[in-house]
């Protein structure tokens, strides 16, 4: 049995140190298992989604297509039409699940998340403004959908971000006066969204509101690229600072002690989930409470003490595509993904209210 040494020099038994350069982790098994679950639900969600349509393919088939196989229609059809929709929706998700994790494990609060912090919120008055504004102007809604909608989210959320953390800090970041900071900021920009709404074209404001609600509907490659970009960087420097983030969890004279300045790599730990959370909301709109509960989910998983980057990217795309086939197949009328996600976790969110209450 192979074993490795914690972080006070305790041997622990069936765990392997894993190192890459100046980085290193801890393999633990469960963890890995959980992960390649995920991964096999995720891909069984992502067939199921694809088949769904018009036109319906069997699970058996939008594997073989997506293995390289499968008739000239239906690779059309898989490749062209619909695996777009559904790979946004699955890195959306993931990013939304890491950027939680992050936020959490920052803010030491399983109630913390993007959602609630204002970020979210945030991105959506961003692109909101440039969808019901900018297009109510002739001649730029197209430019502004393509470029100027993830610029604006990405901008809206930072700013929402940098808001709720220096309105919070006092000497430090605590759980609660960040939830609270957060849910204060969220309910402005909220506000702040509605009545732009209410001043631009009638048109692109129905638009918006559509969007709002966190859609999947008609995305294609081009929605997909920022968001798998951003993730494509974001999330092995996450990973790399998962060691730091561990560190976090212990109060700042301790992190001090460890060699760790806590104020720096808490700033940049906090971006990287900002950055993550604006560019998932500027591909699908608000697709709430997945970055909320994905986290704590996948760490009750996993058996650790604070939520794992890598299983929360994992679970969050599952959720969220398993939120799309719901939403497209359990009710008369196909649903935005984001009702679906909200009607899953606004259940959760209060039994995380009632538990902290309760402690």
């Amino acid at each position: 049995m192979t074993s490795t040494v914690d972080t006070v020099g305790t041997r622990v038994p069936g765990r392997r140190g894993v190192r890459l350069g100046p980085a290193s982790w801890v393999l633990r098994p469960r963890l890995v298992v959980v992960c390649l679950t995920g991964l096999a639900a995720l891909v069984l969600l992502v067939a199921v989604n694809v088949g769904l349509g018009d036109f319906p393919i069997g699970v058996p088939d939008v594997l073989r297509v997506l293995a390289g196989g499968g008739s000239h229609a239906q690779r059309y059809i898989v490749l062209e039409l619909r695996l777009p929709r559904t790979l946004t929706g699955a890195l959306v998700g993931a990013a939304l699940g890491v950027s939680g994790a992050i936020v959490q494990a920052v803010a030491r609060n399983p109630l913390a998340s993007p959602d609630i912090l204002g970020v979210t919120w945030g991105a959506g008055a961003g692109a909101v403004a440039v969808i019901a504004v900018a297009g109510s102007y002739g001649g730029i809604s197209g430019l502004a959908s393509t470029v100027g909608l993830p610029v604006a989210a990405l901008g809206g959320g930072t700013l929402a971000g940098f808001a709720v953390h220096l309105l919070a800090w006092r000497r430090g970041l605590e759980g609660y006066r960040l939830v609270l900071v957060g849910v204060a900021v969220s309910t402005a920009l909220a506000n702040l969204t509605y009545w732009l709404l209410t001043v631009g074209n009638v048109t692109e404001a129905s638009r918006a509101m559509a969007w709002i609600t966190g859609s999947l509907n008609g995305r294609g490659w081009t929605d997909l690229l920022p968001v798998a970009a951003a993730l494509g960087v974001l999330l092995p420097a996450s990973l790399l600072g998962v060691a730091v983030l561990g560190a976090l969890q212990l109060d700042d004279d301790t992190v001090g002690g460890l060699g760790v300045r806590a104020g720096p790599a808490r700033a940049a730990l906090v971006l990287a989930a900002v950055l993550l959370a604006s560019v998932a909301t500027a591909a699908a709109g608000p697709v709430t409470f997945v970055a909320l509960a994905v986290p704590q989910v996948a760490m009750r998983l996993a058996g650790l003490a604070q939520p794992p980057l890598l299983a929360s990217a994992v679970f969050g795309a599952a959720l969220t595509i398993g939120a799309d086939v719901l939403a497209r197949t359990a009710f008369p009328v196909e649903l935005p993904v984001g009702v679906v996600t909200a009607a899953l976790g606004a259940p959760y969110l209060m039994y995380l209210l009632a538990r902290r209450a309760r402690a």
